[in-house]
């Protein structure tokens, strides 16, 4: 995880993209033990409660589970929904709106396709 928080986001939704990111990118795995609300409070120096709810987002969605007395832990599927949730918002924020002005400008997919593969085209001016 980071180690600062900034102003951009709420502060408990911060926590949940932290171990989020972790699980996507394999510093946790499933079944590992995730940070506990306390040693999230004071290792960001933030409310316990704060930090308990950027975890229950992450136990309400599936990421997390709590097993009681000792802890939360990644769940199984964990890292493969969030691959799937991270690809489905890369392409309506991203790719989605990348064809649509494309299409608006009359770009076809191929030449589309030739720019993010870093290849200009003579016809297509860029």
């Amino acid at each position: 995880m980071k180690s600062t928080l900034d102003e951009s986001q709420p502060i408990f939704h911060q926590i949940a993209m932290m171990i989020m990111d972790d699980i996507v990118e394999g510093r946790l795995r499933v079944e590992e033990q995730v940070p506990s609300t306390n040693e999230l409070s004071r290792f960001y120096n933030i409310n316990p409660a704060t930090a308990r709810k950027g975890l229950q987002e992450l136990v309400d969605k599936g990421i997390i589970y709590k097993q009681r007395g000792v802890g939360m832990f990644v769940a199984k599927g964990a890292r493969e929904a969030l691959l799937v949730e991270r690809k489905r918002h890369f392409y309506e924020e991203y790719i989605k709106p990348l064809l649509e002005e494309g299409r608006r400008i009359r770009m076809d997919e191929d030449m589309i396709i030739d720019l993010i593969r870093g290849k200009k085209d003579k016809e297509s001016e860029v």
